[in-house]
This record gives C-alpha cells, sequence and structure tokens, in this order.
C-alpha cells in the first residue's frame, strides 16, 4: 500500500495542476484521490510527500521496438522477418527482451508503458504487444500480450523487396498485397464462423496460422499502418475503409498537409519520430508545426519516438519542441498517457491517475516540459522502481 502526499496533479482527465493525495492499494490499483489522506489511519503504508511537485500518469510510447531491435546487438535484430512480405502471425512477444536496457532508460525518464513490435520492411507484420517498463519476466509484464496488428506502407518494404527482384518493387504492389491478404483473411474469417456454429465438427477445420491471426481485425483488432507521405496515408485511408477497419495511421509525417482529409474522416494518428535529421526520402516534410497544426484541426492524436530511432529517453524533448512549435501543453501531455493509452486500447488500465487504473505515476523534479526534465520518482504498479538519490521526497510520518 502506497500514499502520496501532497502531489501538484495533472491526472489527465479533469485536474491540472490541482493539490491531491493520490491512495494506492496493495495490488498496485489506485484507490482514492483526495484533497487530504490522513496517513494515521494506514499505519503500514509506505508514505511519499511529493513536496508540491508535479505528478502525472507514467508515460507511455504507443509505437516502438523496445527489446526487438535491442540496445546490444546479439546475432542481430528480430525486428523485420524479412524473408516473406505478409507475416500476421508473428507476435512481438516472441521477441521482446525485457532484459534489454532500455527499459531502464525508459523507467529513468518517466516511461512506465511502452507499446512495442516488428519494424515496417512487411506489408504486414504481426502483433504489437504492450507491457510494463519494469519487470525482468516479459509474461508478468505485459498488459496485453496483442494489442494490434502492425501493417506498412511506403519506402520501407519497397526498398526491402524490391532491391532483391521481390514483390513488392512499387507502392502499387505494396497496396495489392495488403488487399489481398485482407480478403483472403475476411474469406477466412466468414469460412470459421460458419465452423464454429455449424453443428456437425467432423469434417474439421483447415486451420491457417497467419490467416487466423490477420482475421481478428475484422473482429475489432486496431491496426497499426505505417505510412509517412500524403499518397501513402491516403491509401492506408482507402485500403481501411475498404475493410471496415479500425486503425491508426503511425508517423503520418505528412498528415499535416491534408489535414482536412483526416478531419473528414476521423483518422487518428500516432505521429512522430519528428526530431532529427530526415533520415530518407518520405519523411523530408516531417515538421515540428505539424502537432500544433493537427491540435487546431481537431484530429485525435498521439505521439511516438518510435525507439530506436528517436531513443525513449527523447520523448519530452521532441514534446519541448512541439510545445516551442505551438502546440499545446495540455496537448503535448496527454499524446504520451491517455491518448496514447486509448489510441492503443490499452486505456482501461494506464494513461491517466485515475480510481481503479494501474498506479503507475511519475514525480516530477522539473518540468517534463523544460529542456531540463528530470524525473523524481517513477512509480509502477504501486511500487517504488525508480528514485532520483539526490532527492529527499520518501520521508516517514
Amino acid at each position: 500500500m502506497l500514499i502520496i502526499k501532497n502531489c501538484r496533479l495533472m491526472d489527465m482527465v479533469s485536474m491540472d495542476e490541482e493539490m491531491r493525495d493520490i491512495h494506492i492499494d496493495g495490488e498496485g490499483k489506485i484507490k482514492a484521490i483526495e484533497e487530504e489522506i490522513d496517513v494515521k489511519d494506514y499505519p503500514n503504508a509506505e508514505i511519499i510527500d511529493a513536496k508540491e511537485r508535479l505528478v502525472t500518469p507514467g508515460l507511455i510510447e504507443p509505437h516502438c521496438h523496445m527489446g526487438v531491435y535491442e540496445t546490444a546487438i546479439r546475432e542481430g535484430m528480430d525486428g523485420n522477418e524479412s524473408t516473406k512480405p505478409a507475416t500476421p502471425e508473428l507476435r512481438a512477444i516472441d521477441a521482446i527482451d525485457p532484459m534489454d536496457a532500455a527499459y531502464d532508460v525508459a523507467i529513468r525518464h518517466g516511461v512506465t508503458t511502452v507499446v512495442a513490435g516488428p519494424g515496417s520492411a512487411n506489408i504486414i507484420g504481426g502483433t504489437f504487444a504492450a507491457m510494463k517498463t519494469y519487470g525482468n519476466i516479459l509474461d508478468k509484464s505485459l498488459i496485453k500480450k496483442e494489442v494490434c496488428m502492425k501493417m506498412a506502407l511506403g519506402e520501407n518494404p519497397k526498398f526491402n523487396y524490391g532491391k532483391r527482384g521481390k514483390a513488392p518493387s512499387t507502392r502499387m504492389m505494396s497496396a495489392a498485397i495488403m488487399r489481398e491478404q485482407l480478403f483472403k483473411a475476411k474469406e477466412y474469417y466468414e469460412k470459421y464462423k460458419r465452423f464454429e456454429k455449424s453443428q456437425d465438427k467432423s469434417k474439421g477445420f483447415d486451420y491457417d496460422l497467419g490467416l487466423h491471426s490477420l482475421m481478428r481485425v475484422f473482429d475489432g483488432m486496431r491496426v497499426k499502418i505505417h505510412a509517412h507521405q500524403a499518397d501513402d496515408i491516403l491509401t492506408a485511408i482507402r485500403i481501411a475503409e475498404e475493410f471496415g477497419l479500425r486503425y491508426t495511421i503511425d508517423h503520418c509525417s505528412e498528415g499535416y498537409l491534408i489535414v482536412d482529409e483526416l478531419k473528414e474522416k476521423n483518422v487518428q494518428c500516432i505521429i512522430g519520430p519528428t526530431v532529427g535529421g530526415r533520415g530518407k526520402f518520405e519523411s523530408r516534410n516531417k515538421s515540428l508545426e505539424s502537432a500544433a497544426i493537427l491540435e487546431r484541426k481537431g484530429i485525435d492524436f498521439a505521439i511516438m519516438t518510435d525507439h530506436p530511432v528517436i531513443p525513449v529517453e527523447g520523448q519530452t524533448m521532441q514534446l519541448a519542441l512541439f510545445v516551442k512549435h505551438g502546440l499545446s501543453r495540455e496537448a503535448a501531455l496527454k499524446g504520451v498517457t491517455i491518448n496514447a493509452a486509448r489510441l492503443t486500447d490499452i486505456d482501461n488500465r494506464v494513461g491517466s491517475i485515475e480510481v481503479g487504473k494501474d498506479g503507475d505515476i511519475v514525480i516530477w523534479n522539473v518540468d517534463p516540459l523544460d529542456t531540463m526534465s528530470q524525473v523524481g520518482i517513477t512509480i509502477i504498479d504501486g511500487k517504488v522502481v525508480y528514485e532520483n538519490k539526490g532527492d529527499e521526497a520518501r520521508v516517514d510520518y
């Protein structure tokens, strides 16, 4: 049991830097948020005095490859199965190494949840997983083992295969392969549902691992579609609408150039990485003003680093630069908390400080949007997992 006193709380729901106390129960869930909690009523509780410092939910990285692309490469990277362009049967949980050094770095920078998965070499790459950044046993750190299906358009798949004389070598073939796989998965899905309803199962069912995984997008599994350029974004929207998919456009580097279309189609975006150089042609028009443009237009978005493209410790730096270029403080912080959770379908557990949610909390020594941003204490599931030893926040009453 943990009680955090004197929080200057931003809960990402309704409270904007209001003084509150937080009670986290022995199961690691938030039990109460009150103006004052009398610690005498909880003689066995661990007490932390936040000393009126800013307190926020733990930050969320909504799209990355942490633990799949490891910090210290061993026999090779596991991010892309570059042997065939459609691999929906792959699962990030079978590649993630939770002992990767990046998880400790994430904790020290206030990131308590990551959504990690395969790269974008394949048109259909497999499923992402949502997990806490603390714990060496992946199965115990998972929030959701398969949170969405990764798909990709643009340079990466066509370069990965085209340079070897394989399909796709053009954007046309990339879209065709995506459609073909979705058609097959939909047909398979309909056959499987009929089999499930059938009284006579003596003939069995012709099971296909890839199609069985992909068919879940027709039962509501979210699709992450990697697309940078405006034309690729529009192709992604076109295909998603054809098949009735729930989806986000991830990266969305040129989304700010077609905001009217995004608004009309109610597109949800996970934008980034936006800081740093223009490493490839399709990101040539990325802009730090993009987030502010999306906000003004009312586009629903979260913000990612794409770790290791931008190392996870650069998450707050990217936020600060977005704010410098016109994004509101509230939208910046929501982009890596409640919006990041909602657009990856894990907001029932994380993303805000609310009764019943996981006790994932950050006490900041220096504001997260300050260029000198510094975490004081990181708490995951009600457990202090990092404390800045130069700080005297923890006290006994």
